[in-house]
């Protein structure tokens, strides 16, 4: 396998890339840590950050056969996007204006601002495990892989989530009211059992009408 450093995935477009892709992660796994500002302050200044680094990477071609393994498994991903949305609380839902749905529907679609930072953080996850090996060619499809989802699908959600976080902070809410956030708690709560609840029987009954 190929160990030259003169490889495009050890540039520097590629190095920083890396770098505040990991910071992102590292800043939704710690985000209980945070209060709802700081949050959301630190996400309207990685977010731009991110997408900078990421619309400079190189194009690239897989080298590999096989796709790469993933890493990120359901469990980890409810996690980060049930944290995100239990810091949000009722600033996590947005109007969605950039989606297919809208051109076929008469009212809004909503969006949530904790399932969108959660799918950019699966692929950016995913990729930095399989840069983490140090094997070049696998370096090399992660990369490939990464951009291909940044072109087709997250770099939109990145812009998207940025727009409702920029209303969210320079907003005229205040974001540190706690008023009526133990009711919207409570109402995530049911929503995520009666989800999962209905997940389970659709795996158990995949050829029956789902319960309603």
């Amino acid at each position: 396998m190929e160990e030259s450093f003169e490889h495009v995935v050890y540039s520097k477009n590629v190095i920083e890339f890396v770098t505040v892709a990991k910071e992102y992660c590292t800043f939704l796994e710690t985000a209980d840590e945070m209060n709802r500002k700081q949050f959301i302050t630190v996400a309207t200044r990685i977010i731009p950050l991110l997408y900078l680094k990421a619309s400079v990477l190189p194009k690239v071609e897989p080298e590999l056969e096989e796709s790469i393994e993933k890493t990120v498994d359901e469990m980890t991903y409810t996690q980060i996007q049930e944290g995100i949305t239990a810091k949000l609380g009722r600033f996590n839902d947005y109007l969605e204006v950039f989606n297919a749905d809208m051109q076929r529907s008469d009212t809004p679609v909503i969006a949530f601002i904790g399932e969108d930072m959660a799918d950019i953080y699966q692929d950016l996850k995913d990729f930095i495990s399989a840069y983490r090996l140090g094997v070049t060619e696998i370096m090399n499809d992660a990369l490939a892989d990464v951009m291909t989802n940044f072109e087709l699908y997250w770099g939109q959600r990145m812009v998207n989530t940025l727009r409702a976080l920029h209303a969210v902070l320079y907003g005229e809410d205040d974001i540190t009211e706690e008023e009526g956030e133990e009711e919207f708690q409570k109402s995530q709560q049911q929503e995520n059992w009666y989800n999962r609840m209905q997940q389970d029987w659709q795996d158990e009954n995949p050829e029956e009408t789902p319960l309603l």
